[in-house]
């Protein structure tokens, strides 16, 4: 009997670009060092959400460089690091817009339109999600939920702002007013300003 030739499953893993040598600055340094010892010296791995973001906010994305810093800051392998990457949406291996639009797409913004305004962001700004506008003033991203379920759609704004109650036939005001505006067009998170702090905030949550 014959038989037919082994066919091997190609891997779609992509590595992140290298990028140029990263460290954190001084003050990041600083914070990750005092944050770090939150933990025991046995236990230093669950520090690196918070060197992620410390590096991502330091350089926009991260980089093969900047995942290799976090895993000696945090003392673990490379691959560990990416494994975390790869896992989390709020993480990115590549340069995104000055406005990272978050759509919730769970279940009561979902009832409520959320996939429509998925639809519209795209048409209006002529991209998919995942993807960055040529302008790179927008980057359009699909999550899960961000607890404002009252107020669906919900759209998240760069992991600290937001606009609630997002109608589908409001997403192109709402892209052009973000332009011309910038955050000052958003809602908000109506429990951060019932608490009297102002504008809107995911720490509000």
């Amino acid at each position: 009997m014959e038989y037919a030739p082994a066919k091997f499953h190609k891997s779609a893993r992509t590595l992140p670009e290298p990028g140029e040598a990263f460290a954190f600055t001084p003050e990041n340094q600083a914070k990750f060092d005092a944050y770090v010892t939150r933990y025991p010296p046995d236990q230093r791995k669950s520090a690196i959400l918070y060197a992620l973001y410390l590096a991502q906010g330091q350089q926009g994305y991260l980089t093969r460089a900047a995942m290799q810093h976090v895993a000696q800051q945090i003392r673990c392998t490379p691959a560990e690091v990416e494994d975390v990457v790869s896992y989390y949406t709020m993480f990115f291996t590549k340069p995104v817009g000055k406005y990272v639009l978050n759509v919730c797409r769970t279940l009561s913004c979902a009832l409520l339109g959320a996939e429509r305004v998925t639809e519209e962001l795209s048409a209006v700004l002529g991209i998919k999600p995942g993807e960055t506008d040529p302008t790179g003033t927008f980057t359009l991203v699909e999550v899960e939920c961000l607890g404002a379920c009252d107020r669906a759609p919900v759209v998240m704004i760069n992991d600290t702002d937001w606009h609630e109650r997002l109608a589908p036939e409001h997403v192109r005001r709402f892209v052009e007013d973000l332009r011309a505006r910038g955050k000052a067009a958003l809602s908000g998170c109506h429990l951060h300003k019932e608490q009297g702090a102002g504008g809107g905030g995911q720490g509000a949550r």
